[in-house]
């Protein structure tokens, strides 16, 4: 190898610079993930990008996640709120946890961009009491929504009747509150297996609140129709009294007909 130095010493010095710059493209250029948002991670898995930012007490989804990320684990931090359109540049994502943060509120474009990719999502271990329909029906995804506390209402039955639920931890979704107290604490899927209909309860209710809101306003013309006959009445009698009360040769017969 000396020899081969000595002998093509341009050769030689020619392969040492190329050696030098391989090394260099290696070291000194960042790797595609280089725009990873602090705290998190940012690795390879299996050829796709994954996104780690497991318990690092964040409060609110990092607006910097790598366009190109497969994986996105956000569970365990202090996030409250979905925004919409907090994902829509993630075109690639397939796989979102958000589990075990403090979520109470999901926006109706919460994740636009990302129903055709999306395979599962995880809501569990939240705060959400309900959701609108319009943020999870477009998703194809397989939707962990136990453990949290929901009111149980037509509402949610909606979504729920038009979402992909993982199977595994359906039996978890609970009624914390429900529009009828006896539903409080049961397993939602085990109250609309019943035969219990959300939907009917509420328009029951409605029918109900529209009965009492017109019998009230019925109740008032009634009210007023009688008052008003009565007042009537009143005054033509006094009327009449005062017109008994005059000369008869004042008040001719026909006025007293008239009034009677």
């Amino acid at each position: 190898m000396i020899r081969m130095f000595l002998a093509h010493p341009a050769t030689s010095l020619a392969q040492l610079s190329s050696t030098r710059v391989f090394f260099c493209l290696l070291l000194c250029i960042p790797p595609a993930w280089s725009s990873c948002p602090q705290p998190c991670q940012c690795t390879d898995h299996s050829g796709a990008m994954a996104v780690l930012c497991s318990s690092k007490h964040l409060d609110e989804i990092p607006k910097d996640i790598p366009k190109d990320a497969v994986f996105v684990k956000l569970d365990a931090n202090k996030i409250t709120q979905i925004p919409n359109n907090a994902f829509k540049h993630l075109n690639h994502l397939e796989e979102l946890d958000l589990s075990r943060n403090a979520i109470e509120k999901i926006d109706m474009a919460a994740f636009r961009g990302v129903a055709d990719g999306l395979r599962t999502l995880d809501l569990s271990n939240n705060l959400i009491q309900s959701i609108p329909k319009e943020a999870l029906v477009k998703l194809n995804a397989k939707i962990r929504l136990s453990n949290n506390p929901w009111h149980c209402e037509c509402a949610l039955q909606e979504v729920l009747s038009e979402v992909k639920l993982d199977p595994e931890s359906v039996n978890e979704i609970t009624c914390q509150t429900s529009v009828r107290e006896e539903y409080v604490g049961k397993p939602l899927i085990q109250v609309l297996d019943s035969g219990v209909n959300f939907c009917n309860i509420h328009q029951k209710t409605t029918d109900v609140a529209m009965f009492i809101t017109m019998f009230g306003w019925f109740t008032m013309v009634i009210t007023y129709v009688v008052y008003y006959v009565r007042h009537n009445q009143e005054d033509a009698r006094k009327h009449l009294e005062y017109l008994k009360s005059l000369p008869s040769t004042q008040v001719p017969k026909e006025t007293i007909s008239t009034v009677l």
